[in-house]
């Protein structure tokens, strides 16, 4: 079974996505007086290592989190530079209850305070294929931030709890967990730990940029390996007029190759802002990822006077730009949707009671990829690890 199918199914029979199984709130005696005393590394600053961090945290547990780039957060990046409400560069919806933030905060004397906005029956969806535009009701779960991002959310609930325990700019070259100190090499020199997380993007362990001692077992990288990573793209333009519907979505054969998608990036916010986002992922990345600056842009505007009587180029006035594989320690987009979820499963599992994964593609095989399912397996790796 996939995402897509398993997704599909709770639709159908009215359920909501399923939650990982949660660890006690941080009021409890347990998270607060923990006997584990043992030093924790966590290697990335995304959902899932800022999370693990804060699950840490909660449990009075000694860490330090490992990020490559100059910035924390991952592909949960957003400009509040282009509108005057935040653009998620990357993650954008929530794709479950939001009763999901409290989950993360787990915390019962915080209630987190982020409004999100669903679809209704008055939005619309058109579907392009072979040249037609076909338009229906927009039927979607997925809920829209409000004048906010995921990534404002983990500012506001998560980060300070972490930000001290932050190194930026530290390239983890290798991990020898041949004893049973861990030795964590970087370009800046050595570091010995008990036990690590591990939360970067998969492309990086799939290309091979971080030197397992001994290497991982064989049916770890077989799941590594074969693992189909999406290319990833997103690319937000401004119009005067709104000439769009709320989506429109293309019709990819096989479905397996991707997904894309134009939308109203502006859905819900307190804006009079016209902007329209587009939404890339897998093969059909190529033709914009290929192209950059005004060929890009024409591209993107011939594409949309097709499909809406040229109404683009007459209206635009600007656009930005996010090419993932561009960016040097993420390199993609995301985990296939179609990923069988068993090798979703192996790819989530913890080594030798040493090594733990959180994040989008490490979870247990229920959902993957979205920034609560990397949140909350880092829920799950935080309860293993403490348990062994």
């Amino acid at each position: 079974m996939t995402k897509r199918e398993f997704i599909n199914i709770c639709k159908v029979f009215g359920l909501g996505l399923p939650f990982y199984p949660t660890i006690s709130s941080c009021n409890d005696s347990d998270n607060q007086n923990t006997n584990f005393a043992e030093k924790v590394l966590i290697i990335g600053a995304g959902a899932g290592g800022l999370s693990a961090g804060y699950f840490l945290h909660q449990r009075g547990i000694d860490f330090e989190i490992l990020e490559a780039s100059s910035n924390y957060g991952g592909r949960m990046k957003r400009t509040v530079d282009f509108a005057d409400f935040p653009i998620p560069l990357g993650a954008e919806w929530l794709h479950t209850n939001p009763s999901v933030f409290d989950e993360i905060v787990n915390d019962g004397g915080i209630q987190a305070d982020i409004q999100t906005i669903g679809y209704t029956n008055t939005d619309t969806l058109g579907i392009w294929d072979n040249g037609e535009l076909t338009v229906m009701e927009l039927t979607d779960s997925d809920r829209k931030f409000v004048n906010s991002t995921w990534f404002d959310f983990f500012e506001s609930y998560i980060v300070d709890s972490v930000r001290s325990k932050i190194r930026l700019n530290e390239v983890v070259s290798s991990i020898d967990y041949s004893d049973s100190q861990i030795v964590i090499t970087t370009q800046t020199g050595q570091l010995t730990t008990d036990r690590v997380i591990i939360s970067v993007p998969l492309k990086i362990l799939q290309d091979g940029n971080i030197n397992f001692i001994p290497v991982l077992p064989s049916d770890k990288r077989n799941a590594i390996n074969s693992a189909t990573v999406w290319d990833g793209f997103k690319a937000f333009f401004e119009f005067s007029d709104k000439f769009y519907h709320t989506a429109t979505s293309f019709n990819i054969v096989p479905e397996t190759d991707g997904q894309k998608l134009y939308y109203d990036a502006a859905y819900g916010q307190d804006t009079d802002k016209h902007i329209l986002g587009l939404f890339v992922v897998g093969k059909p990345v190529e033709p914009y990822a290929s192209r950059s600056g005004n060929e890009l842009r024409d591209y993107v505007l011939n594409e949309l006077d097709e499909i809406y009587d040229d109404m683009a180029s007459s209206s635009y006035r600007k656009h930005i730009v996010q090419n993932w594989n561009d960016e040097p320690f993420i390199r993609a987009g995301y985990l296939s949707d179609h990923e069988p979820f068993r090798n979703v499963r192996k790819l989530g599992e913890s080594v030798n009671d040493q090594i733990f994964f959180a994040g989008g593609p490490y979870t247990n095989g229920d959902d993957w990829v979205s920034v609560h399912a990397a949140a909350l397996s880092a829920k799950r790796a935080v309860e293993e690890l403490v348990r062994t």
